[in-house]
Protein backbone atom coordinates (compact mmCIF):
# COMPACT_ATOMS: atom_id res chain seq x y z
CA UNK A 1 0.00 0.00 0.00
CA UNK A 2 2.76 2.49 0.78
CA UNK A 3 4.29 2.40 -2.61
CA UNK A 4 0.87 2.67 -3.64
CA UNK A 5 0.77 5.82 -2.21
CA UNK A 6 4.11 7.32 -3.07
CA UNK A 7 3.40 6.22 -6.64
CA UNK A 8 0.33 8.07 -6.41
CA UNK A 9 1.19 11.52 -4.40
CA UNK A 10 4.40 12.22 -6.82
CA UNK A 11 2.16 12.16 -9.68
CA UNK A 12 -0.38 14.27 -8.43
CA UNK A 13 2.08 16.48 -6.74
CA UNK A 14 3.95 17.35 -10.31
CA UNK A 15 0.09 17.51 -11.82
CA UNK A 16 -0.91 19.96 -9.22
CA UNK A 17 2.57 22.30 -10.31
CA UNK A 18 0.54 24.07 -13.50
CA UNK A 19 -2.49 24.82 -11.07
CA UNK A 20 0.24 26.59 -8.96
CA UNK A 21 1.33 29.02 -11.33
CA UNK A 22 -1.80 30.22 -12.80
CA UNK A 23 -3.98 30.02 -9.23
CA UNK A 24 -1.31 31.49 -6.71
CA UNK A 25 1.32 33.43 -8.96
CA UNK A 26 -0.44 35.32 -12.25
CA UNK A 27 -3.39 36.98 -10.32
CA UNK A 28 -1.17 39.03 -8.04
CA UNK A 29 1.19 39.34 -10.58
CA UNK A 30 -1.39 40.61 -12.85
CA UNK A 31 -2.68 42.79 -10.36
CA UNK A 32 0.00 44.21 -9.25
CA UNK A 33 0.50 45.21 -12.97
CA UNK A 34 -2.61 47.46 -12.75
CA UNK A 35 -5.23 44.63 -14.47
CA UNK A 36 -9.01 44.44 -13.79
CA UNK A 37 -10.16 41.53 -11.80
CA UNK A 38 -12.15 41.22 -15.28
CA UNK A 39 -8.67 40.35 -17.34
CA UNK A 40 -7.26 38.56 -14.43
CA UNK A 41 -10.14 36.23 -14.14
CA UNK A 42 -10.68 35.26 -18.02
CA UNK A 43 -7.40 33.99 -17.16
CA UNK A 44 -9.13 31.11 -15.93
CA UNK A 45 -9.50 30.20 -19.54
CA UNK A 46 -5.72 28.84 -19.62
CA UNK A 47 -7.49 25.78 -17.75
CA UNK A 48 -9.94 25.03 -20.84
CA UNK A 49 -8.07 21.88 -21.52
CA UNK A 50 -8.96 20.05 -18.57
CA UNK A 51 -12.88 20.63 -19.76
CA UNK A 52 -12.11 18.48 -22.97
CA UNK A 53 -10.10 15.46 -21.24
CA UNK A 54 -13.06 13.47 -21.68
CA UNK A 55 -13.07 13.64 -25.46
CA UNK A 56 -9.49 11.71 -25.11
CA UNK A 57 -10.25 9.67 -21.87
CA UNK A 58 -11.11 7.15 -24.74
CA UNK A 59 -7.96 7.20 -26.66
CA UNK A 60 -5.99 6.65 -23.22
CA UNK A 61 -7.73 4.35 -22.28
CA UNK A 62 -7.68 2.16 -25.80
CA UNK A 63 -4.49 3.24 -26.88
CA UNK A 64 -0.76 2.18 -24.87
CA UNK A 65 -0.57 1.74 -21.48
CA UNK A 66 -0.78 3.75 -18.47
CA UNK A 67 2.70 3.63 -17.56
CA UNK A 68 3.48 4.70 -21.57
CA UNK A 69 1.39 7.98 -21.15
CA UNK A 70 2.20 9.04 -17.74
CA UNK A 71 6.15 8.72 -18.98
CA UNK A 72 4.91 11.03 -22.26
CA UNK A 73 3.09 13.41 -20.30
CA UNK A 74 5.39 14.36 -17.90
CA UNK A 75 8.50 14.53 -20.04
CA UNK A 76 6.26 16.46 -22.56
CA UNK A 77 5.69 19.05 -19.44
CA UNK A 78 9.57 19.11 -18.87
CA UNK A 79 9.63 20.46 -22.27
CA UNK A 80 7.42 22.89 -21.35
CA UNK A 81 9.01 24.48 -18.75
CA UNK A 82 12.68 24.35 -20.61
CA UNK A 83 10.46 26.21 -22.90
CA UNK A 84 8.93 28.98 -20.06
CA UNK A 85 12.25 29.36 -18.78
CA UNK A 86 13.28 31.21 -21.91
CA UNK A 87 10.75 33.60 -21.68
CA UNK A 88 10.09 36.68 -20.10
CA UNK A 89 6.68 37.30 -18.75
CA UNK A 90 6.95 41.07 -19.10
CA UNK A 91 8.28 40.67 -22.19
CA UNK A 92 6.75 37.54 -24.04
CA UNK A 93 3.26 37.51 -22.07
CA UNK A 94 1.52 35.80 -24.97
CA UNK A 95 4.41 33.04 -25.29
CA UNK A 96 3.73 32.38 -21.32
CA UNK A 97 0.23 32.01 -21.77
CA UNK A 98 0.61 29.76 -24.28
CA UNK A 99 3.19 27.89 -22.27
CA UNK A 100 0.98 27.06 -19.27
CA UNK A 101 -1.99 26.45 -22.29
CA UNK A 102 0.21 23.65 -23.11
CA UNK A 103 0.88 22.07 -19.78
CA UNK A 104 -2.48 22.69 -19.09
CA UNK A 105 -3.06 20.13 -22.02
CA UNK A 106 -0.18 17.97 -21.37
CA UNK A 107 -1.42 17.84 -17.21
CA UNK A 108 -5.03 16.93 -18.10
CA UNK A 109 -4.07 13.61 -20.65
CA UNK A 110 -1.59 12.58 -17.38
CA UNK A 111 -4.84 12.90 -14.76
CA UNK A 112 -6.99 10.52 -16.90
CA UNK A 113 -3.74 8.18 -17.31
CA UNK A 114 -2.76 8.52 -13.46
CA UNK A 115 -6.71 8.86 -12.36
CA UNK A 116 -7.47 4.70 -14.35
CA UNK A 117 -3.93 3.64 -12.57
CA UNK A 118 -5.72 4.86 -9.05
CA UNK A 119 -9.04 2.80 -10.17
CA UNK A 120 -7.16 -0.12 -10.79
CA UNK A 121 -4.61 -0.07 -7.99
CA UNK A 122 -6.82 0.96 -4.62
CA UNK A 123 -8.96 -1.64 -3.69
CA UNK A 124 -11.24 -1.57 -0.44
CA UNK A 125 -12.90 1.64 1.24
CA UNK A 126 -9.52 2.23 3.29
CA UNK A 127 -7.32 1.86 0.69
CA UNK A 128 -9.77 4.31 -1.35
CA UNK A 129 -9.80 6.86 1.45
CA UNK A 130 -5.73 6.75 1.89
CA UNK A 131 -5.30 6.86 -2.11
CA UNK A 132 -7.35 9.84 -2.54
CA UNK A 133 -5.89 11.75 0.41
CA UNK A 134 -2.67 11.18 -1.32
CA UNK A 135 -4.42 12.24 -4.37
CA UNK A 136 -5.23 15.85 -3.21
CA UNK A 137 -2.40 16.33 -0.93
CA UNK A 138 -0.39 15.39 -3.80
CA UNK A 139 -1.82 18.20 -6.24
CA UNK A 140 -1.82 20.58 -3.15
CA UNK A 141 1.57 20.19 -2.18
CA UNK A 142 2.89 21.12 -5.66
CA UNK A 143 0.68 23.66 -6.07
CA UNK A 144 2.29 25.15 -3.23
CA UNK A 145 5.78 24.05 -4.40
CA UNK A 146 4.94 25.88 -7.85
CA UNK A 147 2.51 28.68 -6.87
CA UNK A 148 3.80 29.72 -3.15
CA UNK A 149 7.33 29.30 -3.70
CA UNK A 150 7.78 30.96 -7.06
CA UNK A 151 6.09 34.21 -5.55
CA UNK A 152 7.86 34.01 -2.37
CA UNK A 153 11.34 33.53 -4.25
CA UNK A 154 11.13 34.71 -7.82
CA UNK A 155 13.07 38.16 -6.95
CA UNK A 156 15.75 36.27 -5.99
CA UNK A 157 16.19 33.50 -8.18
CA UNK A 158 14.04 34.64 -11.15
CA UNK A 159 12.02 33.16 -13.85
CA UNK A 160 14.15 31.26 -15.70
CA UNK A 161 16.12 29.40 -12.80
CA UNK A 162 12.84 28.32 -11.13
CA UNK A 163 11.44 27.02 -14.64
CA UNK A 164 14.53 25.12 -15.07
CA UNK A 165 14.10 23.86 -11.28
CA UNK A 166 10.56 22.57 -12.69
CA UNK A 167 12.32 20.85 -15.61
CA UNK A 168 14.89 19.01 -13.12
CA UNK A 169 11.84 18.17 -11.09
CA UNK A 170 9.50 16.73 -14.05
CA UNK A 171 12.45 14.41 -15.84
CA UNK A 172 12.98 12.92 -12.49
CA UNK A 173 9.25 11.94 -11.99
CA UNK A 174 9.12 10.76 -15.79
CA UNK A 175 12.65 8.58 -14.89
CA UNK A 176 10.79 7.37 -11.45
CA UNK A 177 7.52 6.12 -13.61
CA UNK A 178 9.14 4.48 -16.28
CA UNK A 179 10.81 1.91 -13.89
CA UNK A 180 7.99 1.79 -11.06
CA UNK A 181 6.87 -1.90 -9.97
CA UNK A 182 3.83 -0.52 -8.76
CA UNK A 183 2.49 -0.62 -12.50
CA UNK A 184 2.95 -4.23 -13.16
CA UNK A 185 0.90 -5.84 -10.95
CA UNK A 186 -2.90 -4.60 -10.02
CA UNK A 187 -3.41 -2.34 -12.45
CA UNK A 188 -2.77 -4.99 -15.62
CA UNK A 189 -4.74 -7.20 -14.17
CA UNK A 190 -8.17 -7.24 -16.44
CA UNK A 191 -6.35 -4.67 -18.89
CA UNK A 192 -6.94 -6.84 -21.99
CA UNK A 193 -10.18 -7.09 -21.32
CA UNK A 194 -11.35 -3.78 -20.75
CA UNK A 195 -9.38 -2.67 -24.02
CA UNK A 196 -11.37 -4.75 -25.84
CA UNK A 197 -14.36 -3.43 -24.13
CA UNK A 198 -13.75 0.27 -25.03
CA UNK A 199 -13.14 -0.97 -28.70
CA UNK A 200 -16.27 -2.53 -29.43
CA UNK A 201 -17.54 0.75 -28.21
CA UNK A 202 -15.56 3.04 -30.10
CA UNK A 203 -17.92 1.80 -33.47
CA UNK A 204 -21.07 3.28 -31.24
CA UNK A 205 -20.15 5.95 -28.83
CA UNK A 206 -23.28 6.54 -27.51
CA UNK A 207 -23.20 2.84 -25.93
CA UNK A 208 -19.76 4.56 -23.76
CA UNK A 209 -22.13 7.24 -23.06
CA UNK A 210 -25.25 5.24 -22.11
CA UNK A 211 -22.75 2.83 -20.14
CA UNK A 212 -21.58 6.24 -17.98
CA UNK A 213 -24.97 7.13 -17.04
CA UNK A 214 -26.10 4.26 -16.15
CA UNK A 215 -23.63 3.85 -13.38
CA UNK A 216 -25.45 3.96 -9.88
CA UNK A 217 -25.63 7.24 -8.55
CA UNK A 218 -24.08 8.86 -11.47
CA UNK A 219 -26.59 11.67 -12.05
CA UNK A 220 -26.65 13.05 -8.36
CA UNK A 221 -22.70 12.95 -8.03
CA UNK A 222 -22.68 14.81 -11.73
CA UNK A 223 -24.89 17.47 -10.52
CA UNK A 224 -22.94 17.46 -7.04
CA UNK A 225 -19.54 17.88 -8.46
CA UNK A 226 -20.90 20.86 -10.51
CA UNK A 227 -22.03 22.92 -7.91
CA UNK A 228 -20.10 22.17 -4.71
CA UNK A 229 -17.22 24.40 -5.07
CA UNK A 230 -19.28 27.33 -6.76
CA UNK A 231 -19.50 29.68 -3.86
CA UNK A 232 -16.16 28.88 -2.23
CA UNK A 233 -14.23 28.67 -5.55
CA UNK A 234 -15.79 32.67 -6.00
CA UNK A 235 -14.56 33.64 -1.85
CA UNK A 236 -10.82 31.69 -2.66
CA UNK A 237 -10.44 33.47 -5.86
CA UNK A 238 -11.57 37.51 -5.19
CA UNK A 239 -10.56 37.12 -1.08
CA UNK A 240 -6.74 37.40 -1.54
CA UNK A 241 -7.77 39.97 -3.79
CA UNK A 242 -9.67 42.30 -2.15
CA UNK A 243 -6.82 41.67 1.32
CA UNK A 244 -3.95 42.77 -1.85
CA UNK A 245 -6.11 45.82 -2.86
CA UNK A 246 -6.73 47.08 0.53
CA UNK A 247 -4.44 45.29 3.66
CA UNK A 248 -1.49 43.45 2.12
CA UNK A 249 1.47 43.62 -0.13
CA UNK A 250 2.13 40.82 -3.01
CA UNK A 251 4.57 38.96 -0.59
CA UNK A 252 2.62 39.13 2.23
CA UNK A 253 -0.45 37.94 0.14
CA UNK A 254 2.11 35.40 -1.54
CA UNK A 255 3.22 33.96 2.31
CA UNK A 256 0.03 33.93 4.18
CA UNK A 257 -2.01 32.57 1.06
CA UNK A 258 0.21 30.71 -1.28
CA UNK A 259 2.04 28.79 1.48
CA UNK A 260 0.20 28.92 5.39
CA UNK A 261 -3.19 28.80 3.68
CA UNK A 262 -2.71 25.64 1.35
CA UNK A 263 -0.75 24.24 4.21
CA UNK A 264 -3.60 24.08 6.01
CA UNK A 265 -5.80 22.86 2.91
CA UNK A 266 -3.24 20.21 2.91
CA UNK A 267 -3.82 19.60 6.58
CA UNK A 268 -7.59 19.22 5.79
CA UNK A 269 -7.24 16.81 2.94
CA UNK A 270 -5.38 14.59 5.41
CA UNK A 271 -7.42 14.88 7.83
CA UNK A 272 -10.25 13.82 5.53
CA UNK A 273 -8.51 10.50 4.73
CA UNK A 274 -8.22 9.83 8.36
CA UNK A 275 -11.99 10.82 8.92
CA UNK A 276 -13.07 8.43 6.65
CA UNK A 277 -11.75 5.78 8.21
CA UNK A 278 -13.37 6.23 11.17
CA UNK A 279 -16.88 7.70 10.16
CA UNK A 280 -19.33 7.18 7.10
CA UNK A 281 -18.44 9.51 4.36
CA UNK A 282 -22.53 11.17 4.61
CA UNK A 283 -22.00 12.07 8.11
CA UNK A 284 -18.68 14.06 6.90
CA UNK A 285 -19.93 15.55 4.41
CA UNK A 286 -22.96 17.33 5.69
CA UNK A 287 -21.48 18.76 8.89
CA UNK A 288 -18.55 19.75 6.77
CA UNK A 289 -20.64 21.64 4.30
CA UNK A 290 -22.53 23.51 7.34
CA UNK A 291 -19.07 24.41 8.76
CA UNK A 292 -17.92 25.67 5.55
CA UNK A 293 -20.54 27.72 5.53
CA UNK A 294 -20.42 29.28 8.70
CA UNK A 295 -16.60 30.21 7.68
CA UNK A 296 -18.29 32.23 4.78
CA UNK A 297 -20.47 34.21 6.89
CA UNK A 298 -17.32 35.24 8.61
CA UNK A 299 -15.15 36.21 5.84
CA UNK A 300 -18.05 38.21 4.35
CA UNK A 301 -18.18 40.34 7.29
CA UNK A 302 -14.29 41.06 6.95
CA UNK A 303 -15.41 42.80 3.96
CA UNK A 304 -16.40 45.78 5.90
CA UNK A 305 -12.90 46.60 7.52
CA UNK A 306 -11.42 48.39 4.76
CA UNK A 307 -8.12 50.35 7.05
CA UNK A 308 -5.59 48.39 7.23
CA UNK A 309 -4.55 47.09 11.05
CA UNK A 310 -2.90 44.03 12.55
CA UNK A 311 -6.26 42.72 13.80
CA UNK A 312 -7.63 42.73 10.27
CA UNK A 313 -4.37 41.13 9.11
CA UNK A 314 -4.54 37.92 11.63
CA UNK A 315 -8.78 37.93 10.87
CA UNK A 316 -7.53 37.55 7.37
CA UNK A 317 -4.99 34.88 7.77
CA UNK A 318 -7.67 33.10 10.23
CA UNK A 319 -10.14 33.30 7.68
CA UNK A 320 -8.14 31.95 4.99
CA UNK A 321 -6.70 29.24 6.96
CA UNK A 322 -10.14 27.48 7.68
CA UNK A 323 -11.48 28.26 4.44
CA UNK A 324 -8.79 26.33 2.70
CA UNK A 325 -8.95 23.93 5.91
CA UNK A 326 -12.29 22.92 5.27
CA UNK A 327 -11.95 22.94 1.51
CA UNK A 328 -9.44 20.52 1.78
CA UNK A 329 -11.21 18.36 3.52
CA UNK A 330 -14.42 18.86 1.32
CA UNK A 331 -12.36 17.55 -1.79
CA UNK A 332 -11.41 14.47 -0.56
CA UNK A 333 -14.66 13.72 0.68
CA UNK A 334 -15.77 14.74 -2.69
CA UNK A 335 -12.76 12.90 -4.60
CA UNK A 336 -13.30 9.51 -2.66
CA UNK A 337 -17.43 9.89 -3.63
CA UNK A 338 -16.19 9.44 -7.30
CA UNK A 339 -14.04 6.95 -7.34
CA UNK A 340 -16.25 4.74 -5.08
CA UNK A 341 -19.39 5.60 -7.74
CA UNK A 342 -16.75 5.01 -10.34
CA UNK A 343 -15.77 1.56 -8.96
CA UNK A 344 -19.37 0.43 -9.77
CA UNK A 345 -18.92 1.39 -13.56
CA UNK A 346 -17.78 -1.59 -16.14
CA UNK A 347 -14.00 -1.60 -15.94
CA UNK A 348 -13.88 -1.16 -19.74
CA UNK A 349 -15.14 2.30 -19.05
CA UNK A 350 -13.95 3.37 -15.24
CA UNK A 351 -11.35 6.04 -16.40
CA UNK A 352 -13.59 7.43 -18.83
CA UNK A 353 -16.53 7.83 -16.34
CA UNK A 354 -14.10 8.80 -13.62
CA UNK A 355 -12.67 11.16 -16.32
CA UNK A 356 -16.22 12.55 -17.14
CA UNK A 357 -17.23 12.79 -13.34
CA UNK A 358 -13.75 15.21 -13.16
CA UNK A 359 -14.55 16.96 -15.96
CA UNK A 360 -17.26 18.13 -14.75
CA UNK A 361 -15.68 18.99 -11.57
CA UNK A 362 -13.44 21.08 -13.27
CA UNK A 363 -16.21 23.05 -15.45
CA UNK A 364 -18.01 23.65 -12.70
CA UNK A 365 -15.08 25.71 -10.82
CA UNK A 366 -13.43 27.36 -14.05
CA UNK A 367 -16.71 28.79 -15.18
CA UNK A 368 -17.67 30.30 -11.65
CA UNK A 369 -13.69 31.81 -11.20
CA UNK A 370 -13.77 33.07 -14.62
CA UNK A 371 -16.94 35.25 -13.71
CA UNK A 372 -16.16 35.69 -10.52
CA UNK A 373 -13.89 38.82 -11.42
CA UNK A 374 -16.19 40.68 -13.33
CA UNK A 375 -19.05 39.98 -10.83
CA UNK A 376 -17.01 41.94 -8.49
CA UNK A 377 -16.24 44.68 -10.76
CA UNK A 378 -19.86 44.86 -11.67
CA UNK A 379 -21.66 44.57 -7.93
CA UNK A 380 -18.63 45.23 -5.73
CA UNK A 381 -17.40 42.40 -3.29
CA UNK A 382 -20.14 43.17 -0.30
CA UNK A 383 -22.76 41.92 -3.35
CA UNK A 384 -21.16 39.68 -4.98
CA UNK A 385 -19.84 37.62 -1.32
CA UNK A 386 -23.74 37.25 -0.32
CA UNK A 387 -23.99 35.61 -3.53
CA UNK A 388 -21.16 33.11 -2.67
CA UNK A 389 -22.90 32.61 0.51
CA UNK A 390 -26.02 31.99 -0.55
CA UNK A 391 -24.60 29.32 -3.22
CA UNK A 392 -22.57 27.82 -0.10
CA UNK A 393 -25.31 27.42 1.56
CA UNK A 394 -26.85 25.92 -1.31
CA UNK A 395 -24.99 23.28 -1.41
CA UNK A 396 -24.54 22.35 2.15
CA UNK A 397 -28.57 22.09 1.52
CA UNK A 398 -28.22 19.57 -1.38
CA UNK A 399 -25.64 17.41 0.66
CA UNK A 400 -27.58 17.22 3.96
CA UNK A 401 -31.54 16.20 1.59
CA UNK A 402 -28.94 13.50 -0.67
CA UNK A 403 -27.86 12.10 2.77
CA UNK A 404 -31.37 11.73 4.31
CA UNK A 405 -33.38 11.18 1.06
CA UNK A 406 -31.22 10.43 -2.13
CA UNK A 407 -27.72 9.47 -3.33
CA UNK A 408 -25.53 9.76 0.11
CA UNK A 409 -28.33 8.01 2.21
CA UNK A 410 -26.71 4.33 1.44
CA UNK A 411 -23.24 5.31 2.32
CA UNK A 412 -24.48 7.33 5.50
CA UNK A 413 -25.76 3.70 6.57
CA UNK A 414 -22.52 2.24 6.08
CA UNK A 415 -20.15 1.90 8.51
CA UNK A 416 -16.25 2.00 7.91
CA UNK A 417 -14.38 -1.28 6.71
Amino acid sequence: MNDKLVFLGLLYFVQGIPYGLQSSLLPVYLRGAGHSLTRIGLTKILYFPWVLKVLWAPLVDRVGTKRLWLVATVSGLALTCLSSAALSPEAHIWGVAGTLLAMNALASVQDIAVDGAAVGLLKGRSELGLGNTAQVVGYKAGSVFAGGGLLAVIDVAGWGPMFMLLAFVYFGVALFVWGAPVLDDELLKGQAEGRRGVQSDAVHPWRVWRKLLSVPGTPWTMIYVLTYKLGEQGAVTMFPLFLLDNHMTARELGFWNGVIAMGFSICGSSLGGLLLSQFSIGSLMRRVFVMRTVSMVFQSSLLTVLEPSPLMKVMAVLSLSVQHFLGGLITTLTFTTMMHCTQRAEESVQATHYSFLSTLEVLGKLMFSALAGGLVDWVGYPTAFLLFLVLSAGTALHVWRATDTGALREQLKEQPK
